[in-house]
């Protein structure tokens, strides 16, 4: 079942008032045994679309990745959540990783959610927007899958811990592939849990061959982490 949800974050200034709001869209997908299977709690899986599905109309977060998987495979493992970044802004802004914050941690509140087996994912902006949410709160997450994006090697040692699949097209002239392996080769010299996916004839879509694939799904679910 995809359907679209609302949330709104308010930020509480010095003073207690309201200093801005950002009014997240986004879609959600619950499995179809979710209602019937009353005692199974469910892996979470978040996806952050690319530049081009910015904006307020949530149909453009439906083209590629795990919205677009989930319209044709309703028996998808994984309650899914797909917000929508405003114009404005792009997923690494300190904004848009607060208000991506709140809604997961509503969803996990809200919902029969295996607090072990929360992952991140995106491509290309949400490629970064996924190394930056899991420097963030590595705490959270049992794995990330970052697509054609980068991140700052400044973090790899709140990272390292974290099991990261990252992917790339060889022939990317949008976001080098030099993106990745910058911080594949800090990862690995910190000794992280990271594995490198090189796509040698792809160009900038290197998410299509990704999510088609069902192994990146069971390589998510063997990830757990230590629930808190």
């Amino acid at each position: 079942m995809l359907s679209v949800g609302f949330a709104q974050q308010r930020k509480m200034g010095l003073e207690g008032t309201n200093e801005n709001e950002i009014d997240l869209k986004y879609l959600f997908f619950l499995p179809q045994d979710y209602y019937s299977d009353k005692n199974t709690r469910w892996p979470l899986i978040l996806f952050l679309h690319g530049m081009g599905e910015r904006g307020d109309d949530l149909e453009l977060v439906k083209i590629h990745g795990i919205p677009k998987i989930v319209k044709t495979q309703k028996d998808f493992p994984f309650i899914a959540v797909s917000p929508q970044c405003p114009t404005e802004y792009v997923w690494r802004d300190k904004k848009m990783l607060q208000a991506v914050e709140f809604l997961m941690l509503k969803i996990i509140k809200n919902y029969r959610i295996d607090k072990t087996r929360v992952y991140v994912t995106g491509l290309s902006m949400g490629g970064y927007g996924t190394w930056a949410l899991a420097a963030r709160r590595p705490d959270l997450f049992a794995a990330a899958v970052p697509i054609c994006g980068g991140g700052d090697p400044a973090t790899v040692n709140v990272l390292k811990n974290l099991p990261i699949w990252v992917f790339h097209g060889g022939l990317d002239k949008v976001v080098l592939p030099e993106e990745s392996e910058k911080m594949v080769r800090a990862l690995e010299k910190a000794g992280g849990k990271v594995h490198y996916t090189l796509y040698p004839e792809a160009y900038h879509d290197s998410w299509t061959e990704t999510y088609d694939n069902p192994t990146l799904y069971d390589w998510m679910l063997k990830n757990r982490k230590v629930d808190n």
